[in-house]
């Protein structure tokens, strides 16, 4: 019998598109799945933040977390994550509020500071430069916002605030630190040195939502009936990240790779594969434990996706099984 993790999971969604379908179906996708994960009994259900991707569906958070929380009861709801450099903070108070005031006591507010994509994308959205300065200042004002100690009051008043996550590497741990927020942490961090997740619990400042540091980690995780199905079913992914690189534009995914790949990047698919967790119930339970132990972490975000919709759904209800 495989045995359960040691802490709760959950699923990031990002309304994935595909070859061959509307990309509108990727959005009634990632409701559908919502729907499934709270059955499951999966703690949060996030979305993400992406301007211009064509693989990619979610460029409003907040309007997808209304369309899950309408069609969902008890799962938490949230962004994984909203970007401060493309919002005011006191808009992103204003609809986090709404959405609290909606759905009481099942919002979350994970917030980032990654730019566009590309270049075009970055000048659309009207920002060339963010640096970590004036992501704390966002992150200051946010906070007292959501607070009701903002220089003006966030409409709607609610009567408790929704939690907020940081997603951070580098100085984005320092900042979370300083201003008492949990984090989520992901790629390359994970494998690798630690040092940065120590530095943030060391410098972790006790605040009202939080009074101990908290890690939440995110990676690709993939369980199937067997190791290597479970390597297949991660290619997609992986074949558009690699695409990616070479083209500068993250495309839908797709049932086999466009073309034959260059040594470079079957690199990347190998790079992607790597960091992520995949194989049987066993073997995801295994590792995953290994890094939960290894980090600290307190809960696992999973951001699985893959191009066969009904494989997916299989992949959640594996991977649900193993959480406590």
């Amino acid at each position: 019998m495989t045995t359960s993790l040691p802490v709760p999971v959950s699923l990031l969604d990002r309304s994935r598109t595909r070859a061959g379908e509307p990309p509108a179906q990727a959005l009634s996708g990632t409701v559908d799945r919502a729907q499934r994960a709270e059955a499951l009994g999966y703690r949060r259900f996030w979305v993400a933040e992406h301007h211009a991707v064509p693989g990619i569906a979610s460029g409003s958070p907040p309007v997808l977390i209304a369309a899950v929380a309408a069609r969902t009861e008890r799962i938490r709801v949230g962004s994984g994550g909203v970007m401060l450099p493309n919002h005011r903070p006191l808009v992103v108070a204003e609809q986090v509020r709404m959405l609290e005031a909606l759905h009481p006591g099942r919002i979350d507010l994970g917030v980032g500071r990654s730019l566009g994509f590309t270049a075009p994308v970055r000048e659309a959205l009207g920002v060339t430069g963010y640096g970590a300065d004036r992501f704390t200042r966002d992150l200051t004002a946010l906070q007292d916002f959501l607070a009701g100690t903002g220089t003006v009051t966030a409409m709607p008043d609610v009567p408790d605030q929704p939690p907020l996550f940081v997603l951070a590497t580098g100085s984005g741990l320092a900042v979370a630190a300083e201003r008492g927020l949990p984090v989520v942490v992901g790629g390359p961090l994970l494998r690798g040195d630690l040092a940065p997740l120590q530095a943030y619990r060391d410098g972790f400042r006790p605040s009202r939502q939080c009074a101990e540091p908290l890690v939440v980690i995110s990676l690709d995780v993939m369980v199937a009936a067997t190791a290597r199905e479970a390597r297949e079913l991660m290619l997609p992914e992986a074949w558009a990240m690699a695409e990616s690189r070479a083209l500068g534009a993250f495309p839908p995914l797709r049932p086999a790779p466009p073309a034959r790949l260059t040594g470079k990047q079957e690199g990347v698919v190998e790079d992607h594969l790597r960091l992520a967790v995949h194989g049987t119930a066993e073997q995801v339970a295994e590792e995953l434990a290994d890094l939960v132990a290894r980090t600290g972490a307190g809960e696992v975000l999973a951001s699985t996706s893959t191009f066969d919709r009904g494989a997916l759904a299989e992949a959640d209800a594996a991977l649900a099984t193993l959480a406590p």
